[in-house]
């Protein structure tokens, strides 16, 4: 039976244009998952982005159709700069709207001075009473600058639901039309003698609710700040050498294999290796590394670093969406778009919100009217729409969107990349970290410190012999000795039969020799036998915190090969740190005990899991997990990809392997393990901010409903 492979998805980020509440995002989520192909989506509301993924099948005119058959308006993303024109313009377009609706409906609230008969204002302002005038200032208002709102509650009736737009075209509607109706019904000359009119209740309710909207996008403005700060690391054109001669051109218009020239101050456009020239480059901004980096010919360099003291040229490799900034752009605008799990709750509570509301408001209207004050049906009125005006569905649907914008934002200017929002949420819980020993809590590049043999052959020819067969092995230990033999000035020449044992070490044949390095299992296994003194030497190097291994040649136990790797200079503190918020710190690794133990004494850790394979890493983060702990796996190799993908929460240093990124939920981008502590405070803040955005949202929203409904408060206030 042939099994079919899954067509790989297509991904695509859409910039969504006419969302005015949570419950916007969540109805045009489910639109365009009923779409025959649609995978995911993910709508962001305080983003107003919505990113899908979807089978071939289906186009990018069907998504863009049935947003707009949804009652909204999609484009594709295009660039974040295009992103930020649109904004403003929609920005402008409100602020101009709340100042003319201001400008409309200040008359009508002084009008309000009237009613108080008493007050020695009133000969001015009873010019103002005057029915009609109030009734062609507020029309305007109501369905000029509030269309919006009849809009948004179309859009959402139509699809069958409601949102906050339905409260407020409710609560206006109901008193602007019924001071219509008494505008018609009453004597215009004696009407504010016989009865109240609520022209104001209206106008300044659309008013007030623009002005909290206009605050909104101030907000979301300040969210995604840090974000734009990264935009503009990017400088508008670069200098490049073509036809000998320097030409200054877009920066769009770089390609690969340009040599691009970087004076004093300026910001590196791409990302490329110097070839001519030295610096210091400021980094920071990357990768929250404050202190400038040397570069010298043949150092990389990445786009939106700033150079500071010299003058280079270097060759483009990365350009446009390829360049390191790019992906950490578009990494962060990522988790933006998810959700994090704590927004389910917000969106159950948001689907029911609104018709309990109206529901709330109806029961008001005839509990005042039937029971309370039965000849009082404005002051019935008025209570209802009170109750209708001062529920705020949007504060629950902007609780968590606005945190995870804020405290990514923040992570990517510290150099910390969350590749979700729900990376961010688990991250708080986290309670076990467990450490990938080569490359995370040391440098990763062990160097060859002796070979000593029995001497049945000399040092060198051993060397000779050990280099040649590690040349096409990418293991740190295999580069340490061939980077040791080619210090020497030894000629190496090409292995036969290579092979690779994984969590074991390699064979080969040099010159007629068969050569094996690898561990003491290995040597068991082969059935190699292990000469006494030279194990004895092994095991007193190994006590000095050495890692160690063992050389064959032609079936018989040569030498041993002693290796040290530096312990990185923030491994210390940061365990030490990471203990004091409460953390159990693991560290695994490939090692023998007596290894481990010596360098998980010099680094703080007490719980060492040694003699690991690599394919046993994810076994052992599994126990963790099954015995009650929530796991966080870091690592920096292919190896140790399974095991930060089984983790409840895998952390890749930078420094790293694309495998091991494309594994993890966070990218520590400079490598520093300092930054781990970073990442755990921001996530332990964010979480914080949403909680107690939803505790006040649900306080207010629980005592401002029985507030209005018990008549304590005026609509306008309400609003």
């Amino acid at each position: 039976m042939k099994v079919q492979q899954e067509a790989p998805l297509n991904k695509m980020t859409l910039d969504v244009i006419g969302m005015t509440c949570a419950n916007c995002a969540l109805r045009i989520e489910k639109g365009l998952k009923k779409l025959q192909g649609v995978k995911d989506v993910r709508v962001n509301f305080a983003m107003e982005t919505a990113e899908v993924n979807f089978e071939s099948s289906i186009s990018e005119e069907n998504l863009l159709d049935k947003i707009d058959s949804l009652g909204y308006r999609a484009v594709v993303h295009e660039d974040i700069e295009i992103d930020r024109k649109i904004q403003k313009k929609e920005f402008k377009k409100l602020k101009v709207r709340v100042v003319i609706s201001v400008f409309l409906s200040l008359p009508l609230l002084l009008s309000m001075i009237g009613h108080f008969e008493n007050n020695l204002t009133f000969e001015y302002l009873s010019f103002l009473m005057n029915p009609w005038l109030q009734f062609i200032l507020a029309t305007p208002i109501q369905f000029w600058i509030g269309a919006s709102f009849y809009k948004g509650s179309f859009r959402a009736l139509r699809n069958g639901g409601a949102n906050m737009d339905v409260l407020v075209v409710l609560g206006t509607s109901a008193a602007y039309f019924y001071s219509v109706y008494l505008t018609f019904i009453f004597n215009e000359t004696h009407i504010h003698k016989t009865t109240n009119l609520y022209y104001e209740t209206s106008s300044v309710l659309i008013t007030l609710i623009l002005f909290g909207k206009l605050l909104e996008h101030i907000v979301k403005g300040k969210s995604s700040k840090a974000i734009q700060s990264l935009v503009n690391l990017q400088p508008k054109k670069a200098n490049v050498v073509r036809e000998k001669e320097i030409q200054e051109i877009p920066l769009l218009a770089v390609r690969p294999g340009d040599l691009v020239l970087v004076k004093s101050g300026e910001s590196i456009p791409v990302d490329g290796m110097i070839e001519e020239g030295s610096s210091t480059v400021d980094e920071s901004m990357l990768t929250g590394e404050s202190i400038p980096v040397e570069k010298t010919i043949s150092s990389f360099v990445y786009g939106g670093s700033l150079n500071q003291s010299g003058t280079f040229k270097f060759r483009a490799f990365k350009v446009g969406k390829e360049t390191l900034l790019s992906g950490i752009i578009r990494a962060v605008r990522e988790a933006q778009g998810t959700k994090a799990p704590i927004q389910r709750i917000a969106d159950q509570i948001s689907e029911v919100f609104v018709p309990v509301i109206v529901l709330i408001s109806i029961i008001t209207l005839c509990v005042w009217y039937l029971w309370i004050s039965p000849s009082d049906f404005s002051g019935a009125l008025e209570k209802a729409i009170a109750v209708l005006v001062v529920a705020c569905p949007c504060a629950l649907g902007l609780a968590t969107p606005i945190s995870v914008l804020t405290g990514s934002g923040k992570a990517a200017t510290m150099g910390i990349l969350f590749r979700n929002a729900e990376a961010l949420e688990i991250l708080h819980k986290v309670n076990a970290i467990v450490f990938d020993k080569t490359g995370t809590l040391t440098y990763g590049k062990p160097v060859l410190k002796s070979l000593e043999s029995l001497n049945i052959l000399k040092e060198n020819n051993l060397l000779t012999l050990a280099a040649s067969a590690e040349q096409n092995s990418e293991h740190p230990l295999s580069k340490a000795i061939v980077k040791s033999a080619k210090k020497k000035g030894l000629v190496l020449t090409i292995p036969e039969n290579f092979e690779t044992i994984p969590g074991g070490g390699i064979s080969a044949i040099v010159e007629g020799n068969r050569i094996l390095i690898g561990t003491e299992r290995l040597f068991y296994e082969r059935e190699i036998e292990l000469n006494q003194e030279l194990n004895d030497l092994k095991r007193m190097r190994e006590e000095e915190g050495n890692t160690v291994v063992h050389l064959s040649v032609n079936g018989i136990h040569s030498a041993i090969l002693t290796f040290a790797d530096t312990v990185k200079e923030s491994t210390q503190t940061t365990i030490q740190k990471l203990k004091s918020l409460g953390m159990e710190i693991y560290m695994i690794t490939g090692d023998n005990e007596r290894t481990a133990r010596v360098i998980s004494k010099n680094c703080g850790i007490e719980h060492v899991l040694a003699e690991v394979l690599p394919e046993k890493k994810a076994v052992e983060v599994k126990n963790l997990k099954n015995s009650g702990k929530v796991v966080s796996m870091v690592g920096d190799g292919i190896n140790d990809a399974p095991a930060l993908a089984i983790s409840d929460l895998g952390i890749a240093m930078g420094t790293g392997t694309d495998v091991a990124m494309e594994s993890s939920d966070l990218v520590i981008v400079n490598g520093d393990l300092n930054s781990i502590v970073n990442a755990i405070t921001i996530s332990r803040k964010t979480v914080y901010n949403i909680r107690q955005n939803f505790f006040w949202a649900l306080l207010y929203n629980t005592l401002a409903i029985p507030i209005a409904a018990a008549g304590f408060l005026a609509p306008w206030i309400a609003a």
